[in-house]
C-alpha cells in the first residue's frame, strides 16, 4: 500500500488508479471494516490526526478531483467530505524520498510522466499535506 504524499498530478494512470483503490482500502481499515492492514505504516499519519476518517476522506477528494481532470470515472459516492478542511504535515525529506521512488516507477511505466516529474523544480505535496522541514517520516518502510 502506498498513500502518496506527493500531489496525485505526478502519478501516471496506473499509479492514480492504484492510489484510489489503496486509499479506499485504507478508509475501510479506519472504519473497522477489514481484518487486514490494521497496523500498516501508511495509516499512521491518518490515525494520529484528530479525525482520521475526515482526513482520509479529504485525501480521497483530491484524488477524485485529479481523476476528473483526466476524464476518469471514479465513484464519488465512495467517500464524503465535511466542509471543515484539515491539514496534516509531511516532511520535506518524505517528499524527496517519494519523488525518487515515483521516478523509478515512472521510468519503467510512463516516460512522458517521468520526464515531466524530472523537470519539476518544486514538487508539490498532496493538498491534504503541508510540507515541513524534516527527514523521511518514521513510518516509511525502506
Amino acid at each position: 500500500m502506498r498513500i502518496w504524499s506527493v500531489h496525485p498530478k505526478y502519478l501516471d494512470t496506473k499509479g492514480l488508479v492504484a492510489l484510489w483503490r489503496e486509499t479506499l482500502l485504507a478508509k475501510n481499515v479506519l472504519e473497522g471494516n477489514t481484518k487486514g492492514y490494521k497496523n500498516h505504516p501508511q495509516l499512521t499519519r491518518f490515525k494520529k490526526s484528530t479525525n482520521p476518517l475526515h482526513s482520509i476522506n479529504q485525501y480521497l477528494e483530491a484524488v477524485y478531483q485529479e481523476s476528473l481532470k483526466r476524464g476518469y470515472h471514479f465513484n464519488k459516492n465512495k467517500f464524503s467530505v465535511e466542509s471543515d478542511p484539515v491539514t496534516l504535515t509531511v516532511s520535506k525529506g518524505q517528499i524527496e524520498y517519494e519523488t525518487q521512488h515515483l521516478l523509478k516507477k515512472l521510468k519503467a511505466r510512463d516516460l512522458s510522466k517521468y520526464d515531466s516529474l524530472l523537470a519539476e523544480t518544486n514538487i508539490e505535496s498532496h493538498p491534504l499535506f503541508k510540507i515541513i522541514i524534516g527527514e523521511i517520516e518514521a513510518w516509511e518502510i525502506f
